[in-house]
């Protein structure tokens, strides 16, 4: 009886199966079966894995430390279904662009629950966010601050706000994702005054409150270290601006950047490992300084959508070199998942219709797309794959739509919402028509 390699359940949705003929099935419905429905490339979410990691995620932090609160990243992937099911699951939500916002508040997200991050917010953003009066908006910067003061003073309102402070700390994820060293574009220094200098600012914006800070170190990140260090830092320095400038911290972000299981051999660690050590590290810090214990927010992204998406392609010509290499390409690629090719990604690759055959070579998954570079997987171990077979990436959920492109002017895939065996199509696949809508031209 065909059944899924057990190496692979850690990266699958948690309602992965194996049918007797071999087929995936992920939230009781045929990856086959689906993919023949709705054509792919195809990106597969998995209602119940969503709903079950943000309810760990708000569980492993209220039961060590109850004024705390879980917020969606939302640039690891939106859609209004995602936005929707947040709100029902009582998560916030962290947006780092209008168009983010604009999603949030077309599904009536309760906008008091609504973070605005980013590094350089245009003006109609900041505007469009007073406006719309969400919870909190992150300054990164000093044009920044005092653009959101005259904005807020013109709409005639007092904007809470948090200050994101770079506390030089150092991840070891990828260069291009690391957010909490110095160098980088993210945030107020504390090395040379800066972030001192935001805070005594903002505190005395006369349109802005100032809540407390906020840090973010990059993502992802696999080891629970870096964010006791970050505690450290910047609750000493949360007690130096309360010395000199009285500054009340009374919320607190440590940020996100929680990892998820991508490959069968690094795992991840856990919502609770995350939570002992981002709690029990800021109470040592917070007693260490003599502080009371701010509201504390956590933003994890990729680590509660990631899991849930599988995506799903279809398999076309071969390409073999005895002694060289085998590749075999799918009906997607970059276009619909860049991280490969931008960060040098790991996927794990399954044969979505034909779990019960053994794998007999090695290949490596390229894309469709015009570049050397578009490649998805590199060296896995699969059965002989032939033009028909399908193929599926497990761990597509974060990061993949959110940064897909019309390269070579493909429409992007379409997404569905899988739950007790029933699907739900939330995203039409993109129409050639679609891609040309906004072009201005007259024949």
């Amino acid at each position: 009886m065909a059944e899924i390699d057990p190496q692979l359940v850690p990266v699958l949705p948690r309602t992965a199966a194996a049918t007797a003929a071999g087929h995936l099935t992920l939230g009781g419905c045929d990856a086959v079966d689906l993919a023949a429905e709705f054509g792919t490339p195809l990106y597969v979410f998995d209602d119940e894995e969503i709903r079950a990691t943000c309810r760990a995620y708000r569980q492993a932090f209220a039961s060590r430390y109850e004024n705390s609160e879980v917020v969606y990243a939302s640039k690891a992937y939106l859609g209004r279904w995602l936005a929707a099911l947040m709100d029902e699951e009582g998560m916030g939500l962290d947006v780092v662009s209008g168009g983010e916002l604009a999603v949030a508040h077309s599904v009536g997200f309760p906008l008091e629950r609504v973070l605005f991050h980013g590094n350089n917010k245009s003006e109609q953003e900041l505007r469009e966010a007073v406006e719309a009066d969400i919870g909190r908006i992150v300054i990164d910067n000093f044009l920044e601050l005092s653009t959101l003061e005259r904005v807020a003073a013109e709409a005639g309102r007092t904007q809470r706000v948090l200050v994101r402070v770079s506390p030089n700390v150092d991840a070891h994820t990828h260069v291009k994702t690391t957010t909490g060293v110095r160098d980088t574009k993210f945030g107020f220094a504390i090395d040379g005054g800066d972030a001192e200098e935001a805070v005594r600012l903002a505190m005395n914006s006369p349109h802005l409150e100032l809540m407390g800070l906020h840090c973010h170190l990059g993502s992802p990140i696999y080891d629970v270290e870096p964010y006791v260090l970050a505690n450290e830092v910047m609750i000493a320095f949360a007690k130096e601006m309360s010395d000199r400038h009285g500054l009340e911290l009374r919320e607190y972000s440590p940020g996100g950047g929680f990892a998820m299981q991508y490959v069968r051999d690094r795992p991840a660690p856990a919502p609770d490992d995350y939570a002992e050590a981002v709690v029990g590290s800021l109470r040592k810090a917070l007693d260490s300084e003599g502080l009371p214990e701010p509201r504390l927010t956590v933003e994890p992204g990729r680590s509660i959508i990631a899991r849930a998406g599988v995506a799903l392609y279809t398999v076309g010509a071969r390409k073999a070199m005895p002694g060289v290499r085998t590749y075999v390409s799918v009906d997607g690629g970059m276009a619909d998942n860049i991280r490969p090719a931008m960060y040098d990604a790991a996927y794990e690759a399954i044969a979505a219709n034909r779990l019960g055959d053994a794998p007999k070579e090695t290949v490596t998954i390229a894309g469709k797309y015009c570049e050397s570079g578009d490649v998805l997987v590199r060296d896995v171990e699969l059965p002989r794959l032939a033009a028909g077979d399908l193929l599926a990436l497990p761990g597509s959920g974060a990061y993949c739509l959110s940064m897909a492109s019309n390269y070579n002017h493909a429409p992007r895939p379409a997404v569905v919402l899988v739950r007790d065996g029933e699907a739900t199509l939330v995203r039409r696949r993109e129409t050639y028509a679609d891609m040309m809508r906004t072009d201005v031209w007259e024949d």
